[in-house]
């Protein structure tokens, strides 16, 4: 299983951008998927996930300004980021869990898509 980020970009403060993440390869069913970030000198973090019902968590600093959806039938992730601040410039990456036939579980990272805000 390969997923593959797009939608990045620069982009001014109060601006939107909407991330894409496809899965592809051999998929049996993708459960939970989601979005982290990683900024320059700092820690990978969590921004959304949702499960494959619909169900979503989000972090505190992007509550109300992001929202994740899939399109379960595409095997596809999706970000939509609004007003955007500086402080959101980071690398983001999708994240998904398969779980093959045998029901045995995986967890896939997606390469990277680089999102900068300017002030």
């Amino acid at each position: 299983v390969q997923l593959q980020a797009s939608g990045g970009g620069l982009v001014q403060a109060g601006g939107s951008l909407r991330l894409s993440c496809a899965a592809s390869g051999s998929i049996f069913r993708i459960n939970g998927m989601g979005w982290y970030r990683q900024a320059p000198g700092k820690q990978r973090d969590l921004v959304a996930t949702i499960t494959r019902d619909g169900s979503t968590n989000y972090a505190d600093s992007v509550k109300g300004r992001f929202t994740i959806s899939r399109d379960n039938a595409k095997n596809t992730v999706y970000l939509q980021m609004n007003s955007l601040k500086p402080e959101d410039t980071a690398v983001y990456y999708c994240n998904a869990d398969h779980v093959s036939r045998w029901s045995q579980t995986y967890n896939y990272w997606g390469q990277g898509t680089l999102v900068t805000v300017s002030s």
